[in-house]
């Protein structure tokens, strides 16, 4: 099991991987104190070779990484692939291309809408992944042997998991409905954290425009003060919060302390003055330019639209 830890070795590991068609890859990473996700750990696999890259270590530069990433004549396979998209997109500012999805390939194939990595691999593969290494920290050095074998494995299993996947696609004549959706995959759309738009994330209901500005001004407030401070979102202010602030509109700080959701003495704090601020900014927009509130729809919603196809995703 090799565990690269200088450029030197990552360039020329790269440039073995380069002359295959496609390369399996996965990542370790922490985000439970941060708002950008830390990389930790980098795996990748082909079809003769499987290695680990540690990210951490002081004698290595990504660049090889990321220059495999971009090589359009390699396929990089990634399972769930959103969340390590969006870890190279932040270090590197580019998205990975061309890109397969096993968990997208895998619900138009009939496995069910977003099934976990080992349950995919033991449906596949017959093999029982260990989990025991899933939440362990992978910013602790030294790597141990048993977090690289965990590592490994998980590129060499999506190994085998891609081939089956790819070929039952391409008898059943649907490659063309997982490369539609790498198409949003592949978008740095996708994973540019747009503070105008972070009230869409939020599961908040509001009925009325005051309601919906205000919300919108609190999210973005709330974007960019996590996003400058690189802190989770919830660390500056909670969703829950985030809600009240939109339905209430408070304009004082006496009104902040009827707030349930908010800590005691948030109304005294920066933070108490910025949100006042928001909600004002909010209160003050033009109806006419904030998007529309949608009404709930009866009956066969867009949702029970997506849940008919995956019935029949599994009846085909």
């Amino acid at each position: 099991m090799d565990v690269i830890t200088t450029t030197a070795d990552l360039a020329a590991a790269c440039n073995r991987m380069s002359r295959h068609a496609f390369v399996t890859v996965d990542t370790e990473f922490l985000r439970e104190t941060t708002y950008y996700p830390l990389l930790c750990v980098a795996q990748m696999a082909t079809a003769d070779e499987a290695l680990v890259i540690d990210v951490r270590a002081d004698q290595l530069n990504l660049a090889p990484f990321f220059e495999l990433m971009a090589n359009e004549r390699v396929l990089k396979v990634f399972h769930a692939a959103r969340q390590d998209i969006e870890i190279i997109w932040h270090q590197a500012k580019l998205i990975p291309h061309p890109v397969f999805d096993t968990q997208v390939a895998a619900m138009v194939l009939g496995y069910g809408d977003s099934i976990s990595y080992d349950a995919l691999v033991q449906r596949v593969t017959g093999d029982v992944l260990d989990k025991s290494h899933r939440f362990t920290d992978w910013s602790r050095r030294p790597l141990t042997a048993a977090q690289i074998a965990y590592a490994i494995s998980d590129v060499t299993h999506l190994r085998d998991v891609y081939v089956a996947l790819s070929a039952d696609l391409a008898k059943r004549g649907r490659s063309e409905w997982v490369g539609e959706e790498m198409e949003v995959l592949t978008s740095p759309d996708t994973y540019r954290a747009d503070p105008e738009t972070a009230w869409e994330r939020l599961k908040t209901r509001v009925r009325k425009p005051k309601e919906l500005a205000v919300l919108i001004e609190v999210a973005a407030w709330r974007e960019r003060e996590a996003q400058s401070r690189d802190v989770p979102r919830n660390r500056v202010l909670k969703d829950d919060a985030v809600g009240d602030i939109a339905i209430h509109a408070p304009t004082t700080a006496e009104r902040l302390t009827t707030l349930r959701s908010l800590p005691r003495g948030f109304e005294r704090s920066r933070w108490g003055e910025d949100i006042l601020e928001a909600v004002k900014r909010g209160l003050a927009r033009d109806p006419a330019s904030l998007p529309r509130l949608e009404k709930p729809r009866q009956g066969l919603n867009g949702n029970a639209t997506v849940e008919l196809l995956k019935v029949l995703l599994r009846m085909a």
